[in-house]
């Protein structure tokens, strides 16, 4: 059961396709919870660099050492269960990522990027 508390511990702004989610009103929409977690663990992977880093590597081998170091990545945050993290690589130009929050269950996101032309 989700109590007042563990809502506000873990609540953000609301990002949608890179910017600011606004309601009728102009203000700004908050998301908690699984969501919030979600959404910082998808900034997590955009800010570190480590997605422009995978659209640099042409070889094989070398977006493999990549996804792994995007998984250590995601592993560092604390409110995750370490080892539940995935990454779904078999769509071109997604990166599904699920997890198991130690607070709220699975947890689902994705990162949208281009993949460089063989």
């Amino acid at each position: 059961m989700t109590t007042n508390t563990q809502l506000s511990q873990y609540s953000d702004l609301l990002i949608v396709d890179g910017g600011l989610s606004l309601d009728v009103g102009a203000q700004p929409n908050l998301t908690n919870t699984r969501a919030s977690i979600a959404q910082d663990v998808k900034h997590l992977l955009m800010e570190s660099g480590l997605v422009t880093k995978l659209l640099a590597q042409r070889s094989q081998t070398m977006r493999s050492d990549v996804y792994t170091e995007m998984e250590l990545l995601i592993e560092t945050d604390t409110r995750l269960v370490p080892g539940s993290i995935e990454l779904d690589i078999r769509a071109p130009q997604l990166i599904a990522i699920t997890a198991t929050t130690y607070e709220f269950g699975n947890i689902n996101t994705e990162v949208i990027y281009v993949t460089p032309k063989s």
